[in-house]
């Protein structure tokens, strides 16, 4: 199928757009920061399931919190009975440690509470984790650049180098925005949305340095909106087969992958918006034309 949808039109509001999105996440990054898990803040989770349906939440964070358990947060997770409760004391070498938590509880809500789940991350352990995560994720970023430095001309690589910032950096502004919780999970989240990014922006780099060398009279403005209207049929069928899955996973896979798959929802909306809108309009900007790709194929 043929398209003829006139995306260059809207380059420059959406590179505003972008700009304006990328100053707000950054600013929320640094002034609100990022809601660590337990996997990289240490401390203790359990998630528990109560025989009582109707639960009163601030009730249960009070009984908690009356047990010296350090800083306490409770949220429910998924029906009426399943709570999730975080708390920054670790269990010390104490192999009563949970089980005098559980007798204490059922003690104060007079009913039984089953601890489904314990999850216990050290100070340095959580700190390892956090510095791992970075370095994977920076080493993806560094590794991607390379790829794209030896496979296209330098312009190309600016071009998704600022479309791969563009997707993580809004991507976890969003998440600073909602508080919503960073773990492992999240990371392995945005590493598949590095290279998912990457993928479609290659695939319209490839058509657009194809272009280049076939249409020798075409502005690079142009010829950057028939690119992409050439690979649109691959990028939509790709896009929502996608998220046809991560939507799935998100409303049905449960609680605990729900952080994954918005991570990943995000990750392939902004990866497939930044293809077409960041990292073209980055070629038109630093003038790409034929001489440009013959004069890197004769080095």
């Amino acid at each position: 199928m043929n398209y003829n949808i006139k995306f260059n039109k809207f380059y420059k509001n959406f590179n505003i757009l972008s700009s304006v999105l990328i100053i707000i996440s950054i600013l929320f990054l640094i002034f609100k920061g990022l809601n660590f898990g337990v996997d990289f803040k240490g401390g203790t989770l359990i998630e528990i399931r109560t025989t009582n349906e109707n639960i009163d939440i601030s009730k249960l964070r009070k009984s908690f919190r009356s047990l010296n358990l350090g800083d306490v947060t409770v949220k429910k997770f998924g029906n009426n009975k399943d709570f999730i409760v975080k708390f920054d004391k670790k269990n010390t070498n104490n192999p009563t440690f949970i089980n005098d938590i559980k007798t204490k509880l059922e003690k104060k809500l007079t009913y039984s509470v089953d601890f489904r789940r314990v999850e216990n991350v050290g100070p340095k352990v959580s700190s390892e984790l956090l510095q791992s995560g970075i370095i994977a994720i920076c080493l993806s970023l560094a590794a991607m650049l390379i790829y794209i430095w030896v496979r296209f001309e330098w312009q190309f690589s600016l071009g998704a180098i600022i479309a791969l910032f563009h997707d993580v950096i809004i991507t976890l502004g969003i998440f600073s925005l909602f508080s919503f919780e960073i773990n492992l999970s999240i990371v392995a989240a945005i590493l598949t949305i590095v290279g998912y990014s990457m993928n479609d922006t290659v695939v319209i780099f490839d058509r657009v340095r194809e272009n280049l060398k076939k249409y020798s009279d075409i502005k690079i403005f142009e010829l950057t909106n028939i690119s992409i209207n050439e690979t649109l049929s691959r990028t939509l069928i790709t896009s929502v087969t996608t998220l046809l899955a991560l939507f799935s996973i998100y409303f049905f896979g449960g609680q605990i992958l729900k952080g994954f798959s918005l991570a990943m929802i995000l990750g392939v909306f902004f990866g497939t918006y930044s293809s077409i809108y960041i990292a073209n309009p980055i070629l038109v900007f630093l003038k790409v034309s034929q001489r440009t790709i013959l004069k890197d194929d004769s080095n």
